[in-house]
């Protein structure tokens, strides 16, 4: 039985995580569409694999920690192909302190093969306002 689309993109925020955090980056980069934005502290990356660089250049083994979210407000289109997903965040380090807090604002597209792929993600830490991405409805 195929799991509902609202399943499908949740799986794809905590896979975000997982790998992030395990440092797979390569499984995580495939989370990205070809042509996604990722956009965090004023700067952005454009396409998969110029966001790959930028994670991996920014979770190097001893700045890795763990990113917990809590459940995303997801709203998809009328057609089920695209959707927008707001998800708070902490990320932990490894001294076992909060370091950050904010939200992810997401726009996610659905593949061929039933995965859901970042077309955008904003990172926006708590106090900031987003940049590219709207705020999560009323």
């Amino acid at each position: 039985m195929r799991e509902p689309p609202e399943e499908q993109i949740r799986r794809t925020l905590a896979r975000y995580c997982s790998l992030c955090d395990d440092g797979r980056f390569e499984e995580w980069s495939d989370l990205f569409t070809d042509d996604a934005r990722f956009h965090v502290m004023g700067r952005t990356s454009e396409g998969r694999d110029a966001i790959r660089a930028f994670i991996e250049k920014g979770q190097t083994p001893e700045l890795r920690g763990k990113h917990v979210i809590a459940l995303p407000l997801i709203i998809q289109d009328g057609f089920g192909g695209t959707a927008h997903a707001w998800t708070d965040f902490v990320f932990v380090n490894q001294q076992f302190e909060v370091s950050s807090a904010g939200r992810y604002h997401d726009r996610l597209v659905r593949g061929g093969d039933d995965c859901w792929r970042f077309l955008l993600r904003e990172i926006v830490f708590m106090g900031k306002q987003p940049e590219i991405a709207g705020p999560p409805p009323a």
